[in-house]
């Protein structure tokens, strides 16, 4: 509860916000109260979600328990007696399920506020942790700037008015000036710092564009961690599963193949590589660096 609360207070009030556990009011329903709340929605009415209705007649199987999740949501709302609940457009559906049981257990319907869904670093489907194309809030600034720098330039626009805190107006002169001949480059950097400075501070997203800057030119970040080993000499391979830096020796074997693991800023390119006795600086791809001193 401690972790929701600290990455809740990132883009939250403290004082403001309280985090409620749907388990308080869902598993006391029973048995008894799923059929009596499921009673409350017609199937027909429950089809005419797009992607049921699309299964349906594409004749992919639908579960029954999937019914029971858009249930379980709208009575959240009933439980909470909401006035106002926010959700992404793909969200729609079961925001308005919220408004029906509310009607249905004698409570004002509640106001529903959707959202456009937010591409994530692929710039394809909307950023999600299952789909690793997520930003979290909770990153470290360096990681944050990097992978704010790694999307597409067309994408950086979507983001600059979903996420930045400048006006339609400010955004539309600076795409002006980069569709003039100003490096987009520009324009991203902009966006990288202001994402990262709200949720560390202007010093931190200052001191990750210098370590980013810093790697470009394949230097080593002044912060990295560092691992002792025991066993040398040690094959590369197994070095890096021990470091951390890889999470298999095969996995190893295929970073070395595609030309992304250096020792000592030098590319591997033999997977039998040993170390012997020594303390080297091993990097795996842009971002993972690790001082590892080898006995």
């Amino acid at each position: 509860a401690e972790t929701y609360y600290k990455q809740a207070s990132l883009v939250l009030d403290p004082a403001k916000t309280e985090i409620r556990y749907n388990s308080e009011w869902s598993l006391p329903l029973g048995s008894m109260g799923m059929i009596q709340l499921a009673a409350k929605y017609t199937v027909a009415r429950m089809m005419e979600r797009n992607d049921f209705h699309d299964r349906f007649k594409a004749g992919t199987p639908i579960s029954v328990h999937e019914f029971l999740y858009p249930l379980m949501q709208g009575y959240d709302s009933v439980a909470l007696k909401s006035d106002l609940e926010l959700g992404g457009t793909d969200q729609k559906f079961n925001l308005l399920m919220g408004r029906h049981l509310q009607a249905e257990y004698g409570q004002e319907p509640q106001c529903i506020l959707t959202m456009p869904l937010l591409e994530g670093l692929d710039g394809v489907d909307k950023m999600s942790k299952s789909k690793n194309n997520y930003i979290g809030i909770a990153e470290e600034p360096n990681t944050m700037f990097a992978k704010v720098l790694s999307i597409s330039d067309t994408l950086m626009w979507r983001w600059y008015t979903l996420l930045s805190f400048k006006s339609m107006a400010e955004i539309e002169a600076l795409k002006k000036e980069v569709e003039g001949g100003r490096n987009p480059k520009d324009a991203k950097v902009m966006l990288a710092k202001e994402i990262t400075a709200r949720f560390h501070s202007a010093a931190a997203a200052d001191a990750a564009e210098q370590d980013f800057i810093n790697r470009s030119k394949g230097g080593v970040p002044d912060d990295i961690p560092e691992v002792s080993l025991s066993g040398a000499p040690m094959g590369i391979g197994a070095l890096l599963k021990s470091a951390g830096l890889a999470p298999s020796t095969t996995e190893a074997g295929r970073l070395i193949d595609g030309g992304g693991v250096r020792v000592d800023s030098s590319v591997v390119s033999d997977k039998g590589l040993k170390l012997e006795a020594g303390t080297y600086v091993v990097q795996v791809g842009k971002r993972k660096f690790a001082k590892v001193t080898l006995a």
